[in-house]
């Protein structure tokens, strides 16, 4: 990345950590685009450049945040070389998802508030930069390596990222209907049985 690119990186970054800092503090409806700026320490017309208005910068800030999330988390898996199954590597990735998000709840609301299949969708294709792959990117690369070929994936990811998402907002704010740590077995039970679901049978 050149010299160019870089600064202009690091001024959209400072734009989303300022909009994430201020929603979480203030709120989204008391939050303005000024306040944004300011924040950042960029001129109004910076923020143009990258967004469309409060609500696109929003939508790129949930994108943003579950794909660090997503990043730390494979780079955990990338440090254990002995995980070499898929549906292992997947647990492993949605346990790992699931800490972080536990030690910051303030990350729990943004995402949990706004999530939808279309806001992860961008999360999935979202690049923080040239050299680093998209969550779907990734995705794919590791079912071109599985063991197992699996029907519809997309629809399959998409069920286990309900599941997991769905059950687990409640038991990392509210320890409700039990605490995280007592509901994750369940969870990779259910998360495991989809995976089995979704692969292709042999044929005879």
């Amino acid at each position: 990345m050149g010299k160019v690119d870089n600064n202009k990186q690091k001024k959209r970054d400072s734009l989303l950590e300022s909009a994430f800092s201020l929603f979480i503090n203030n709120g989204f409806s008391k939050t303005s685009i000024s306040d944004i700026v300011d924040t950042a320490g960029v001129a109004k017309g910076t923020f143009y450049l990258y967004f469309k208005d409060k609500y696109d910068i929003r939508n790129h800030l949930i994108a943003h945040k579950a794909s660090q999330v997503f990043e730390n988390a494979y780079r955990e898996l990338q440090a254990h070389p002995e995980i070499i199954e898929f549906e292992n590597q997947i647990l492993f990735i949605i346990d790992q998802i699931l800490d972080q998000l536990d030690a910051n709840h303030n990350l729990v609301s943004l995402i949990s508030k706004h999530l939808s299949w279309g806001f992860v969708r961008n999360s999935l294709i979202y690049t923080p930069g040239k050299e680093t792959p998209s969550i779907l990117t990734i995705v794919r690369n590791m079912l071109d390596e599985a063991e197992y070929t699996y029907n519809s994936p997309e629809l399959m990811m998409y069920m286990i990222l309900e599941i997991v998402s769905g059950t687990s907002y409640n038991a990392i704010l509210y320890q409700q209907p039990v605490p995280l740590d007592e509901l994750k077995p369940h969870l990779y039970k259910t998360v495991k049985g989809i995976l089995e679901g979704y692969r292709v049978k042999p044929t005879q």
